[in-house]
């Protein structure tokens, strides 16, 4: 399995992270209020808030607000109305797109996230139009400064589908299901600090455009991160 794509997208990630962090801080905080309502304060007995806490941390989002998320969570009521909404479409050159929102308020974030499609050229499609070209997978990654073959071995040993070395980090690509096992076996064997450690959709098929088609592209991406309810965005670009 390449991970030039996949490796793109999480870089990107990590530039617009650089860019726009307290926005990205924001989104983190909410999943974390979320994901603390819907069951235990304690990660280790949450397996959501422990997804989201993790997240939280590769994002390097700092102890004391991922600590203030939860207290807000539990001692308030806000976020009770929050939902789990997932918009799916087309963007520009048949690129198809996967948006996932966390909202109180449907009537407001439909139209935002239509008007972004709209405008690059795409559209909004039905449930289950473009989620079929996407597999839900967790993607780990970590610093090289670990023994590689040791990494490889304990990752392997664990579940891990898939394990590259790729500029100066390492890969590890998971089933769902074997997500949280390879994550503790690495931190068993003395991972301290992930760089990205999170459930994803990465997709089947990939689409190739021309750079002026992907500007167009990424354009959109940007516009819809840039949407206050707007969680995470999926595509099947092929950005290598």
């Amino acid at each position: 399995m390449s991970g030039h794509s996949k490796w793109a997208t999480i870089h990107r990630k990590k530039g617009l992270i650089d860019a726009q962090r307290g926005k990205v801080f924001q989104k983190l905080a909410k999943e974390i209020m979320v994901a603390a309502k819907g069951g235990s304060p304690d990660p280790n007995e949450n397996a959501s808030l422990r997804l989201a806490v993790d997240k939280a941390k590769a994002a390097n989002m700092p102890k004391d607000n991922i600590e203030n998320a939860i207290k807000k969570a539990t001692g308030s009521q806000d976020g009770d109305n929050f939902e789990q909404v997932r918009y799916e479409g087309y963007g520009p050159n048949g690129v198809a797109f996967m948006v996932d929102c966390l909202t109180d308020n449907r009537n407001r974030t439909a139209p935002q996230v239509r008007s972004c499609f709209t405008k690059s050229g795409g559209n909004l499609g039905t449930d289950g139009s473009v989620s079929y070209m996407f597999q839900r997978k967790g993607q780990i990654s970590i610093h090289d400064a670990y023994d590689e073959d040791e990494m490889m071995m304990v990752s392997l040993d664990a579940g891990a589908e898939d394990f590259e070395h790729i500029d100066e980090e390492f890969l590890i690509t998971t089933d769902q299901e074997n997500f949280v096992k390879v994550r503790d076996a690495l931190e068993a064997a003395g991972v301290k600090e992930f760089v990205e450690c999170q459930l994803t959709y990465i997709p089947t098929m990939e689409v190739e455009v021309d750079d002026e088609a992907k500007e167009k592209v990424m354009k959109l991406v940007d516009n819809l991160e840039d949407l206050d309810d707007v969680q995470d965005v999926y595509y099947n670009l092929k950005e290598e």
